[in-house]
């Protein structure tokens, strides 16, 4: 609620988060909904509810640009990284809670945008175990290691995150043999847009992805 106070009239609040999305969304609808609440709300933060603030995910910027407006030629910057692109769970939340119809597709349509070969895998909402990666390891474990040997199967060279947290277990507790890196999708973004300190990055992932990403000539 005081996060949602805070947020300027008239300007959408963008979201990077989709765990931080669902609960934003579910607070704003819970306040835009229930009078008694709106009252203990406008009461407690003095400041009138704004019903129109429009809360989204980072991802629907890329379905209102171009991404030929914003850089010179995008479509040679992922140089044809195979990604398999992986969603999670959370930004497959109940209609109400969204703005766009759907969140599936945007990965595919903007990391294509900028020269990567999407990998097919069927996989790209299946949940990772959130927060049962610290109360029951061995189910998380069990989930993600389905996750990216199927991404591997199909061919794909990385895993791209739209999720940190999914980021974090798909990282820390997979124990296959070998597996492909995990990127989120801002350092696929990053790296499109010149980023240049990525190196200093990059090996504090668990799967280093340096090796690959200079195979592909997208770091020096």
């Amino acid at each position: 609620m005081r996060n949602l106070s805070l947020a300027p009239k008239g300007i959408p609040l963008l979201i990077a988060c989709p765990s931080c999305l669902l609960r934003l969304k579910s607070t704003f609808l819970k306040i835009k909904e229930d009078p008694a609440m709106r009252q203990d709300y406008e009461d407690f933060f003095k400041t009138p509810f704004d019903e129109n603030l429009e809360i989204i995910h980072f991802f629907e910027i890329f379905n209102r640009i171009d991404l030929k407006d914003h850089m010179k030629d995008p479509g040679e910057k992922l140089k044809h990284l195979k990604v398999a692109p992986y969603y999670g769970c959370m930004l497959s939340m109940p209609p109400d809670l969204r703005f766009e119809k759907s969140h599936a597709g945007i990965i595919e349509k903007s990391l294509r945008q900028l020269g990567a070969d999407i990998v097919s895998y069927g996989y790209a909402n299946r949940c990772c175990g959130t927060y049962l990666s610290v109360a029951k390891p061995d189910i998380a474990r069990k989930v993600v290691n389905e996750i990216i040997f199927k991404a591997m199967e199909a061919g794909a060279e990385c895993l791209v995150t739209a999720c940190s947290m999914c980021h974090l277990n798909l990282e820390i507790r997979c124990t296959l043999d070998s597996p492909i890196p995990i990127l989120h999708f801002s350092e696929l973004l990053s790296l499109a847009l010149g980023a240049r300190d990525q190196k200093k990055w990059f090996p504090r992932h668990i799967v280093d992805p340096v090796p690959l990403l200079k195979k592909r000539g997208l770091l020096a």
